[in-house]
């Protein structure tokens, strides 16, 4: 296997932490980006003073091994912080999640929360069945309060689709789960429990999430950037790159979105196009602001559940450093999901988001802005709908079967974290 020629396309987390772990065996495989830098989605940005990530990422670990890594990588350049995040909920802000911190909220509502899920659990069908829907799911678990006061309106805005399309493959460790004891708890009183994988993240104390991408590609020997793959002939195991030149393999690692390939294989089969055209995503407009200010708050992030507010999260990258703005400054990100059937005008957007932050009481009326950044992400989140796995597998079985590998979080189609993606670049390697 060391004589065959390992090529890897995209220069994300996943297709440079292939690179590394191929390196830790001995084997260099060259690593092409389309993108002017490495690190995909895990870039940052200076803007006027700020350092604006491409969006809000942030470092969750459940294995040593991937915290020894990217401790390694990072050295002193890693802090620790204990999730101070909340929900926008009836015009009062509760800690998160939703579900096991009812108290604050208007009593009526608690009584609906407490009333439903407490049938739910009499009903006792919270037990994840066969071919169960994310809406199905939600109900048996929470009841009919927790899903219509939250669960129901948050993911619907986050996901953009009716929940009953969406499987729950996705879910495992992603959606927090209290015991019955904590939620009846958690609505006479504070909470004193700690939910969820992100109950504590770690972010790099100077230059932004970048950092850990450019940490990685320091130690990796052949990035190439700017390389924008135009075609990818199967039968002669080529690439042929838009600006000119060409680059055999015998292993092809692809990190790239599955969506892209259709266009880009050469003589893709017929009877394999339907399949990628049943992949469906959601997109993120992510607008970044930097303000003339102290920081006030120490939130992390903040959910918005309720139509009247366009984004679904906000947050404050001034919460994660200190290093990420200017003196006497804040800055902060708001994220909104949309479909690609339904594009956004982002002028018209921009001005509703800086509008709604207004109402939210997350911007003032005499607060100057001094830095803007706007990202359109066109792929953020797979949708996990019926058609999901089915295409996925077959997708993933043909490429296969061609000497490509599909890595990472938009390459395989799936939800993962960093840390999933950092760990799918090792697993790669070592199968290999």
């Amino acid at each position: 296997m060391n004589k065959k020629k390992i090529v890897i396309l995209g220069a994300g987390l996943a297709g440079l932490s292939t690179a590394w772990h191929l390196q830790k065996k001995g084997v260099t495989a060259p690593v092409f980006e389309r993108e002017a830098e490495a690190g995909g989605l895990c870039r940052s940005k200076n803007v006027g003073g700020f350092t604006f990530d491409y969006d809000g990422h942030l470092l969750h670990f459940r294995h040593h091994y991937t915290f020894r890594l990217v401790k390694n990588l990072l050295g002193n350049n890693l802090s620790e912080h204990t999730r101070n995040a909340w929900v926008f909920s009836h015009n009062a802000f509760i800690p998160y999640p939703f579900q096991a911190n009812l108290y604050g909220l208007p009593k009526k509502v608690i009584k609906e929360c407490l009333a439903g899920f407490l049938r739910a659990q009499r009903d006792g069908k919270a037990a994840r069945e066969k071919d169960q829907t994310f809406l199905d799911w939600i109900h048996a678990t929470f009841g009919s309060g927790i899903a219509r006061h939250f669960m129901v309106p948050y993911n619907t805005k986050f996901w953009n689709l009716p929940l009953r399309e969406l499987t729950c493959a996705w879910l495992d460790g992603f959606v927090p789960v209290p015991t019955a004891r904590q939620i009846v708890e958690g609505a006479m009183k504070q909470n004193r429990w700690h939910f969820g994988y992100n109950a504590k993240f770690w972010y790099p104390a100077q230059g932004g999430i970048q950092s850990l991408a450019r940490a990685l590609e320091a130690q990796v020997k052949k990035v190439h950037t700017g390389c924008t793959v135009r075609e990818i002939n199967l039968a002669r195991k080529e690439l042929t790159f838009a600006r000119g030149g060409k680059e055999r393999y015998d292993i092809l690692v692809s990190t790239i979105p599955l969506p892209d390939l259709p266009y880009i294989i050469k003589d893709l089969p017929l009877s394999v196009r339907p399949l990628f055209k049943a992949l469906r995503w959601n997109s993120i407009f992510n607008l970044n602001l930097g303000i003339r200010k102290k920081p006030a708050s120490q939130r992390h992030w903040i959910y918005f559940p309720e139509k009247d507010f366009c984004f679904f999260r906000t947050g404050y990258f001034s919460s994660f450093s200190s290093s990420l703005m200017p003196p006497a400054t804040t800055s902060l990100y708001a994220e909104v999901s949309y479909l690609k059937k339904r594009p956004v005008d982002k002028n018209a957007l921009t001005t509703r988001i800086k509008k709604d932050l207004l109402r939210a009481g997350l911007l003032g009326s005499q607060d100057v802005i001094c830095a803007e950044d706007v990202n359109d992400i066109p792929y953020a989140y797979p949708l996990y709908d019926q058609n999901h796995r089915s295409s996925t597998e077959k997708i993933i079985g043909f490429l296969k079967g061609n000497d490509i590998i599909a890595c990472g979080r938009f390459g395989s189609w799936r939800y993962m974290s960093m840390e999933d993606v950092l760990l799918e670049g090792r697993e790669v390697a070592l199968r290999m």
